[in-house]
C-alpha cells in the first residue's frame, strides 16, 4: 500500500468510525477464509460492518474521534466491527464468538463509553431498537386491545364484568 492509498484508507476509517454509534475490537487469530466471509456476511445481515484493520493505521484513524481512548487493544491480529445500531455489531460479533472460538472479543466503545469484553457481551444481550419498539407497541396496544374483546362479548357477560369491577372497587 503506497502512502496515498494509506492516507485514505486511514481518512475512510476515520470518518466511517465517527458516524458509527458503537465500535467492537476483536482477535481473529486462526480463522480461515470461509469462516471471516461467513461473518462479514452475517454482520451485513445485521446491519453492521466487520474490517479486518492494520493496528497503526487504525490508531491514525482514530485519532479526532470518540472513539480514541480504545487505540492500546490494537495489537496482533486485529479486527472492527460497527454499526450505527448500538445493539447490532455486538449481537452479531456475540453470536458467531459463540460459534468460533477463534474470534476472541477484546473490547469496544460505545460513544465515548468504553467496554470491556464483558461489557460487550451485556450490549449484546439488550433487544434491539426494532425489538423495543415492538415491545412498546404491544404494550399501548394491549388495553385497547382487552377493551375491545370486552366490547365484542355478549351484553351478558359485558354486564358480569361490569358488575366484578364495582364490586372490587366496594371492597
Amino acid at each position: 500500500m503506497d502512502r496515498t492509498a494509506k492516507e485514505n484508507w486511514v481518512t475512510g476509517l476515520n470518518q466511517t468510525l465517527t458516524a458509527a454509534e458503537v465500535v467492537v475490537v476483536t482477535h481473529y487469530n486462526g480463522m480461515d477464509v470461509a469462516a471471516m466471509t461467513e461473518l462479514r456476511y452475517s454482520m451485513r445481515e445485521a446491519g453492521a460492518q466487520f474490517t479486518v484493520t492494520k493496528n497503526r493505521l487504525t490508531r491514525l484513524a482514530l485519532e479526532g474521534t470518540r472513539y480514541g481512548a480504545i487505540s492500546p487493544l490494537f495489537d496482533g491480529p486485529t479486527a472492527i466491527a460497527f454499526s450505527a445500531d448500538v445493539t447490532a455489531a455486538p449481537k452479531a460479533v456475540a453470536d458467531y464468538a459463540r460459534k468460533n472460538k477463534n474470534l476472541i472479543i477484546l473490547g469496544g466503545a460505545m460513544g465515548e463509553t468504553i467496554l470491556d469484553a464483558d461489557g460487550v457481551r451485556a450490549l449484546a444481550s439488550l433487544p434491539s431498537l426494532d425489538e423495543l419498539r415492538a415491545q412498546l407497541i404491544a404494550v399501548l396496544l394491549a388495553p385497547a386491545t382487552k377493551l375491545a374483546a370486552v366490547m365484542q362479548a355478549p351484553a351478558g357477560q359485558v354486564a358480569r364484568v361490569l358488575s366484578a369491577y364495582g364490586e372490587a372497587d366496594r371492597n
